[in-house]
């Protein structure tokens, strides 16, 4: 328990108090941020946000995921507001020996953000005691005052649902349809393979209509295409790609990918961008479960990718063993730990300083 006095003098907590930045969890929850808040328990109490909670309550560390998502609301007066909360909640995070901690999920927000946004994502960039990175590749601002943790599997959210028989020759798309991730680059390259034996499935919701348009559009004219353009729920989702041959991420932009891990802890075969990250995550798991392209995605690549699964259709499973919850759990207690260590040093240095 975290005690009064000077913030130096405070001993660190066996069981620190951790606000996570997301909600109680619906259905429509990332299941990392999940499985996340659910293993902690064993090393930290864990609290789910609120304003209340970031403004009035006791916490030791503010653990914010994506700030942009924490502001994120339909009303402009009301997107305001919680900008303001959120820059007092980041003030009061970074004071009296509490620390705000930051995962660096991406390189950039996926949408570019309005003003008042970029404002709340600077203020809070500023503030962060310590990053939590999902690889080495990931830049944050300081590297002497982060750690990284790898990306957790999806291995036991997602073994209550029923896995659907792989259908030779079916490639699929599923999750949220966004610009950057490319699903118009999939159809195009897909329409140009000359192979009757294929099938594509595009499934998730697109985040516009005119997305969604776009999409229907190109799908139109191929019968070997199926779209399911809606929320796709858990029980859907792992049908879905549980009954491909090859898992395609046709993003223009990849850092970390939580629905390629999502893929290969169905034991599907993902064809990703050649990246760094890519070729990284290839050489943990197996070099024939990460087929790579360079470029945008060709109908060379659709072929080749699925003429290498079936090469080694006699492989290992994919290796996540280090991708355990537990190995996920143990590395942001450290990071918990490190992050209120140098805050308490922090705050030390400010009363020396204020002393004088």
């Amino acid at each position: 328990m975290t005690t009064s006095g000077p913030a130096r003098n405070r001993p660190l907590p066996d069981r620190p108090r951790v606000l996570q930045s997301f909600r109680r969890p619906r259905a429509t929850t990332n299941p990392y941020l999940v499985q996340l808040r659910d293993e902690l328990g064993t090393h930290a109490d864990v609290e789910v946000f609120s304003w209340p909670a970031a403004l009035l309550r006791p916490f030791d560390v503010l653990h914010v995921h994506w700030p942009e998502v924490v502001v994120e609301r339909r009303s402009g007066v009301r997107h305001v507001a919680a900008c303001v909360l959120f820059a007092l909640a980041v003030w009061r995070a970074s004071r009296g020996g509490r620390a705000l901690v930051r995962t660096a999920h991406n390189l950039d927000p996926h949408e570019s953000p309005d003003r008042a946004t970029a404002a709340v994502i600077r203020w809070c960039d500023r503030r962060t005691t310590w990053w939590v990175r999902l690889t080495d590749r990931t830049p944050v601002p300081d590297p002497e005052r982060a750690t990284t943790v790898p990306h957790g599997d999806y291995v036991a959210w997602a073994r209550p649902h029923e896995r659907v028989p792989v259908v030779p020759g079916r490639l699929a798309y599923a999750g949220l349809i966004r610009p950057y991730k490319g699903v118009e680059d999939l159809l195009d390259a897909f329409g140009d393979v000359d192979d009757d034996a294929l099938s594509l499935v595009v499934a998730g919701r697109p985040t516009t209509p005119a997305v969604a348009d776009e999409v229907r559009a190109r799908a139109a004219a191929d019968p070997r295409v199926g779209l399911d353009l809606r929320y796709v729920d858990d029980a859907a989702l792992v049908a879905h790609l549980s009954s491909a041959e090859l898992v395609v991420l046709p993003y223009r932009r990849m850092h970390n990918s939580g629905a390629a891990l999502l893929a290969l802890s169905l034991g599907r075969p993902v064809l990703v961008p050649r990246n760094d990250v890519t070729d990284d995550l290839a050489a943990e798991v197996g070099e024939r479960w990460v087929q790579r392209y360079d470029g945008a995605v060709t109908p060379g690549a659709l072929r080749d990718a699925l003429a290498a699964v079936r090469a080694s259709a006699d492989a290992p499973g994919p290796d996540l063993s280090g991708r355990t919850w537990d190995v996920v759990a143990r590395g942001h207690a450290q990071a918990y730990r490190q992050a209120l260590a140098a805050a308490r040093a922090h705050a030390g240095d400010r009363e020396k300083e204020t002393a004088r």
